[in-house]
């Protein structure tokens, strides 16, 4: 492939690429798309850039000035932008009664913020090549658990923000949906399940017990989504939630009681 070829080819930015469900997403669209990612850490956002043949930009989405700068970087770097994905998140489980206030900011700024300002940026460009955004959520967004008030509130907010963008932007040819991911094994996953369990797979295999396909997922499972969403089979897929969480939604737990297996 020339350099000609590949420099006409589709970019994406990937927030939070250097680990997980973001470097998943990165290696699986690198074949048809110029990728960019971005990190807090220099290095595994270098590794995976380096791996793929995309680019690097070390950026803290927690402070506004910083996320503000991230897509004229890459307009700069690229000259076009086709495609968002806004997957970087950050959980700190504490109970209402007991959180600090900073804890409360840092999900809402990294979670929620973030995103707006990114997509805000990303916009102009975006409609330009009737391009698409696909905003990472979590099964936190429907429902919540032990700690997870700031969490859930911003992973509901980034639901109901990036519906309000398809709304918004739907006619001029935008399209931007959601995947809201179950349990995933991801480095973040592993180290909430040594916490739980003081192992992962006992971990996993509590938190899951109740799925019905009894496993956590894995980040090629929601990267292969995040592409069909991009891509032009899903042309008609607008403002959708999509619930990639082994069919954790479909649970009636009231009735678990009943379940044998």
């Amino acid at each position: 492939m020339t350099n000609d070829t590949i420099a006409e080819r589709p970019v994406v930015l990937i927030t939070g690429g250097g680990t997980g469900i973001g470097a998943a997403i990165a290696r699986f669209l690198a074949e048809r798309y110029q990728v960019a990612i971005c990190g807090r850490r220099a290095a595994p956002i270098d590794a995976v850039a380096a791996e793929i043949g995309g680019a690097a930009f070390v950026t803290d989405l927690g402070d506004a000035a910083s996320a503000a700068n991230l897509v004229p970087q890459v307009i700069a770097r690229f000259g076009r932008l086709d495609a968002l994905v806004l997957n970087a998140g950050v959980i700190l489980p504490t109970a209402v009664a007991q959180m600090p206030l900073a804890d409360w900011q840092a999900q809402i700024a990294i979670n929620l913020t973030a995103p707006f300002i990114l997509a805000q940026s990303a916009l102009p460009h975006l409609i330009m090549r009737k391009g698409s955004i696909v905003a990472i959520a979590s099964a936190a967004a429907r429902g919540t658990g032990q700690g997870l008030a700031a969490y859930s509130a911003s992973k509901a907010g980034l639901v109901l923000l990036t519906q309000t963008i398809a709304f918004e932007n739907a006619r001029h040819g935008l399209r931007a949906n959601i995947i809201s991911p179950g349990w995933v094994r991801t480095e973040m996953g592993d180290t909430e399940m040594m916490a739980l369990s003081g192992s992962v797979e006992a971990g996993y295999a509590k938190v899951t017990r109740n799925i019905p396909e009894r496993r956590a997922g894995l980040p090629i499972e929601i990267a292969r989504v995040a592409a069909f969403l991009l891509s032009d089979a899903a042309s008609y897929l607008n403002g959708a939630v999509i619930p990639v969480d082994g069919g954790g939604t479909i649970v009636d737990v009231g009735m678990l009681g009943f379940d044998a297996g």
